[in-house]
């Protein structure tokens, strides 16, 4: 973004700056960047704090992706976030402190309100809705706590049209960081064929092999598409 681009607060109207806009039409009408530029109050001289936020949530990409945003912001690290211009150390322990208030609030949440998973059948709805028509190969996981109740739902990897790499690191990290007792994974076949293949049941194997080894059962594997869904469980496979 040319420095001839890049908006200083003062540019914008006061009635669209995102306190006055969080004041006047409360949290859900802002976007993640305007939530965002609240919590670091400043940007810099050439660059209000929404086009830091914005940039910020962009990662590489170069726009705000509200799919991924938030994802970027949670995967780095203090001394990354630091390394952002425009953020700095103060800035980034206070994005590190509001993502930790969120994770504490996401896990002190009453019992009753965390759907359990008691059947394929449990998982399958969790995912299908937003997995079926999804035009390229993604994997995801369905965190479980010990009494098979969702901590939360995990995007691990997108891949190409028929392929999504998964790498063994990132599909247990969100499992270790949430305390998570078991994993369902899931993926989705753009083809619209919910036949598992053989890589998938192999890699299945794999992942249930290293959940072993770091305490996480590998509950089943969930493969959605068009045609229909499919646990590899209740095939059998597994």
């Amino acid at each position: 973004m040319s420095n001839s681009n890049r908006l200083t607060m003062k540019s914008i109207p006061v009635a669209d700056r995102p306190t006055e806009k969080l004041s006047r039409l409360g949290g859900s009408a802002l976007s993640d960047a305007e939530l965002l530029a609240i919590i670091i109050r400043s940007g810099t001289v050439q660059e209000s704090a929404l086009s830091v936020c914005q940039r910020l949530l962009a990662g590489e990409g170069g726009a705000e992706d509200a799919s991924s945003g938030l994802r970027i912001l949670r995967d780095k690290n203090l001394e990354e976030l630091k390394a952002v211009p425009g953020i700095g150390p103060v800035r980034a322990a206070q994005i590190k402190a509001a993502l930790e208030l969120g994770n504490r609030l996401q896990s002190q949440g009453l019992p009753a309100s965390r759907p359990t998973v008691r059947v394929p059948e449990d998982a399958i709805q969790a995912l299908e809705s937003e997995m079926r028509f999804l035009p390229r190969e993604e994997f995801r996981a369905i965190l479980l706590d010990i009494r098979n109740r969702i901590i939360r739902i995990s995007s691990i990897s997108a891949g190409s049209l028929n392929a999504a790499i998964v790498h063994p690191r990132d599909l247990f990290r969100d499992a270790v960081k949430s305390n998570a007792a078991a994993l369902i994974l899931a993926h989705n076949h753009p083809s619209g064929d919910c036949t598992p293949s053989q890589e998938d049941i192999d890699a299945t194997l794999r992942f249930m092999e290293m959940g072993k080894l770091m305490g996480v059962r590998i509950v089943d594997h969930i493969v959605i598409a068009q045609g229909g869904s499919v646990s590899l469980r209740q095939l059998g496979l597994i």
